[in-house]
């Protein structure tokens, strides 16, 4: 059982790293090229008419990739952190009031992941300067609801183990 979840802790730093280069790449990509669109605005020596298109692409990448990063590391916004450590003194009653807005989470996960998944399946349109297919943009938003759907039901098994053996008052 230990080596398992070694793997998984491993498993965990290597998509947490990948998810961190994509959502840092698309930062400074976007950086660069908002500094590139200003600088032709003022020198129009190149015309940027695929910029929009890569903008999008880079910022739908940096949203949904960076937001998946933050729900494995629990480092989303959550009401969850300023009621529970005020207001119920029980761990175990913390426990029962984490799992159920980890379940709220897993049920938006849940929802978000299909539409996002329908949506990707359903685009047969293409960009109009590269020809990107859409679902190649629109995927990010699947493989992101996939993780973090997969980290909620982590998060509910945590908290279900919590309530089971919660730590001494």
């Amino acid at each position: 059982m230990e080596a398992i979840m070694k793997s998984l802790r491993c498993l965990d730093k290597i998509l947490l790293g990948a998810l961190k280069t994509i959502t840092i790449t698309c930062f400074v990509f976007l950086t660069l090229l908002i500094t590139a669109n200003v600088f032709v605005r003022f020198f129009p020596i190149v015309s940027l008419h695929w910029f929009d298109e890569i903008i999008e692409l880079l910022y739908a990448y940096l949203v949904f990739y960076g937001a998946a990063a933050l729900w494995i590391n629990r480092e989303h916004l959550c009401v969850g952190d300023w009621i529970s450590g005020r207001l119920i003194k029980s761990n175990r009653a913390i426990s029962c009031y984490k799992l159920m807005l980890e379940v709220i989470g897993l049920m938006f996960t849940v929802i978000f992941f299909y539409y996002s998944t329908r949506l990707t399946s359903l685009a047969l349109d293409v960009t109009n300067a590269f020809g990107i297919p859409k679902k190649i943009l629109y995927s990010c938003m699947s493989v992101s609801g996939a993780i973090m759907v997969a980290y909620s039901i982590r998060n509910c098994v945590g908290e279900i183990m919590r309530i089971a053996k919660p730590k001494a008052e």
